[in-house]
């Protein structure tokens, strides 16, 4: 059994306040009945839900888009941080899901979690080239010579050449911005390549996986599953 609130949330219907608002409009039907109460619970397998009419369709698998705060780890345990799961207000939920890939602590944004644990390894596998792309301030001047090493790939310091990305600048000035987009994920990979250009990062934040944006409704430690439609844009290569 599961909160009517929590299971519209989990099924990407909308974020956790604007379902209870749904409920108390009277929007949200189970086997055909007004449900007036968020925390009234359902059978999320076999009740049947409907919104303004509309079916909502149990998923067995987890499917979750999280705009990370800083100062979390993506992981399910930690020594040292709190972790991503920590900040999911459901332990069932939390107690399934695991983060695709890694943020770094102070880094924002995107984060994809999932009990599909093929999925998961579908979008971290480093032959799948998976996009992930950044919005980031960068302390030093950026020009077209920053621009062009990105697209020919970069050698970090431990020698390792990355995979050709791409550097969109938005504002070239002491504390530069810009949009950054690889395809592969190497430890502290966006820092480093910017270190390799003699500029260093102040602010980073994934914005984006695949064709999927991060959603702008989600504030810091926020959360929400995907529709089917978002699920196939995370996967697309191109």
């Amino acid at each position: 059994m599961i909160r009517i609130d929590k299971f519209l949330g989990n099924m990407g219907i909308g974020t956790r306040t604007e379902v209870q608002r749904m409920i108390r409009r009277g929007e949200v039907l189970v086997n055909g009945q007004a449900v007036r109460l968020p925390k009234e619970k359902i059978a999320e397998e076999t009740d049947i839900v409907t919104v303004n009419g509309a079916p909502v369709a149990y998923r067995r698998h987890i499917y979750l888009m999280m705009n990370k705060p800083a100062g979390y780890v993506t992981a399910t345990v930690d020594n040292l941080y709190p972790t991503v799961i920590e900040l999911l207000d459901d332990p069932i939920v939390a107690s399934k899901v695991m983060p695709a890939g890694r943020l770094d602590v102070d880094t924002e944004g995107f984060v994809f979690l999932t009990s599909d644990g093929a999925l998961n390894h579908f979008v971290t596998g480093p032959k799948n080239h998976i996009r992930k792309t950044y919005y980031a301030e960068v302390e030093g001047v950026l020009g077209e010579s920053d621009r062009e090493a990105f697209e020919s790939g970069i050698q970090l310091d431990d020698g390792y050449v990355t995979k050709p990305g791409k550097l969109e600048i938005t504002k070239s000035a002491e504390i530069s911005k810009c949009f950054v987009t690889i395809s592969e994920g190497k430890f502290h990979q966006v820092k480093r390549m910017f270190l390799s250009l003699g500029k260093k990062v102040v602010y980073l934040k994934r914005i984006r996986m695949g064709n999927l944006d991060l959603d702008p409704r989600l504030e810091p430690g926020e959360s929400r599953e995907l529709t089917e439609d978002e699920l196939a844009l995370i996967k697309e290569e191109r």
